[in-house]
């Protein structure tokens, strides 16, 4: 079969769906254009026609998991639109293995992430912030849930409460000591909304 005999039975979105596939069952480091040509049974230049680089696929399937996040039934009060769609980021990010890593791994300019964007600056256009506030505070909440999602997709991987334990000491770091219990990589859930309350703590 030819290249483009090959190609006419795929498409992109079906490259993008073997490679979210291929990124939950194995992970990020383990998704590659040969990879998920390998699942489809194709060669690795029927992928590329589709998506052209590794790069781009990623991107692709970045946007296809924020594409995932549900932009009806939100609250009419534009502060609790803003946090409930920041709660619906991380949980679009923590359905795949290693979401935050691939989101945050690239910048995917893509109709679904837009889509996302818009809803977001728009809530906070609406809570009264000027439009750089508003820009920016949608970044910190972005950055904030990917650096919390990743950290704790990665948890089981990175003992970071047992690294911390052996490097402090009431000595060394007083302070550091004294608020160890709350640095322990726990309480996921808690400390993202508390992140984002305090993100978007006066904005009514």
């Amino acid at each position: 079969m030819t290249n483009k005999q090959q190609s006419d039975r795929l498409d992109p979105a079906a490259v993008i769906r073997a490679g979210l596939d291929l990124l939950d069952e194995k992970g990020l480091d383990a998704v590659s254009t040969r990879a998920v040509a390998d699942r489809l049974g194709v060669r690795i230049n029927t992928v590329q026609w589709h998506v052209k680089t590794k790069a781009r696929m990623l991107e692709l399937m970045a946007d296809a998991v924020i594409g995932e996040i549900p932009l009806t039934g939100l609250p009419e009060v534009p502060a609790e639109r803003a946090r409930e769609l920041a709660r619906r980021f991380r949980r679009a990010l923590l359905s795949h293995r290693d979401g935050a890593a691939l989101v945050v791994g690239t910048y995917a300019a893509e109709p679904m992430t837009l889509a996302f964007a818009e809803s977001l600056v728009e809530a906070l256009l609406a809570c009264g912030l000027g439009d750089r506030e508003a820009a920016w505070t949608s970044w910190a909440v972005v950055y904030f849930a990917l650096g919390l999602t990743q950290e704790e997709q990665a948890v089981d991987h990175r003992p970071l409460g047992d690294v911390l334990a052996r490097a402090i000491s009431e000595a060394t770091h007083p302070a550091l000591h004294r608020v160890a219990g709350h640095l322990a990589p726990t309480s996921f859930e808690e400390r993202f909304e508390f992140g984002v309350a305090a993100l978007l703590a006066g904005r009514r």
